[in-house]
């Protein structure tokens, strides 16, 4: 059986997406969750090869990378992408998008998922991530009749935009058109769900990331178990 190891669900965004991937593809894995510790990449270094989370581990082969796991995940597991050819493409080169890109969404909007946020400000590249994102899901649930991003089934790309699902949400950023609806579907997933509850349960904090939060706007609710 796989096992996949990631650091704590309130805050790892890359952790969320294979972890997403597997539980609502159904495919059976084992979790180990090291909690988060600020500072170098090498904080997991000799477990990780790149030091950082996620890596799944499959008898003798590690496979790190979000978008690398993906793609060993598909060799043996046909439903992480779609079946047919021009969704699988489609999805392939969106979740690509979002594996390298939005920079100032990342930077901006930390994944954070048991705050809600009144934002003060946010900056031109902020707010064209925001668009083309909209663009981006509207495009596939047009193209593919939805109700996920690449047709009737829940693939990779969906997992890779649900830290984003998350942060649209937890920073008051509404969408228009298809992509409101898509946006209610992820967060009622069962395994959105899931990941949400284990999150809130955390008692961690680490205190960049809740730096952050203070330099964009206002915490108007922290569903958070108290820190300890």
């Amino acid at each position: 059986m796989y096992t996949l190891h990631i650091t704590n669900k309130n805050y790892s965004s890359w952790s969320l997406r294979p972890w997403l991937l597997m539980r609502a593809c159904g495919i059976e894995f084992g979790e180990v969750l090291h909690r988060f510790t600020p500072g170098s990449p090498s904080d997991f270094r000799g477990i990780s090869p790149s030091g950082r989370v996620p890596w799944l581990k499959d008898g003798d082969t590690v496979v790190w990378d979000s978008l690398a796991i993906a793609e060993y995940l598909a060799e043996r597991h046909p439903q992480v992408w779609p079946a047919d050819d021009r969704a699988r493409a489609w999805a392939r080169c969106a979740a690509a998008e979002m594996h390298s890109g939005f920079a100032c969404l990342r930077n901006e909007h930390g994944m954070n998922v048991g705050v809600r946020v009144a934002v003060s400000r946010r900056s031109p590249g902020l707010l064209a991530d925001i668009a083309r994102i909209e663009r981006l899901w509207n495009e596939g649930l047009e193209r593919f009749g939805g109700p996920w991003l690449a047709g009737a089934e829940f693939c990779a790309v969906d997992a890779f935009f649900a830290p984003v699902v998350y942060r649209f949400r937890n920073y008051g950023i509404t969408v228009a058109g298809a992509a409101a609806d898509y946006m209610d579907a992820m967060l009622g997933h069962p395994a959105m769900q899931e990941w949400e509850l284990a999150a809130i349960e955390e008692d961690f904090r680490d205190a960049a990331h809740e730096a952050e939060l203070a330099q964009i706007g206002t915490v108007t609710a922290d569903l958070r178990t108290p820190a300890t």
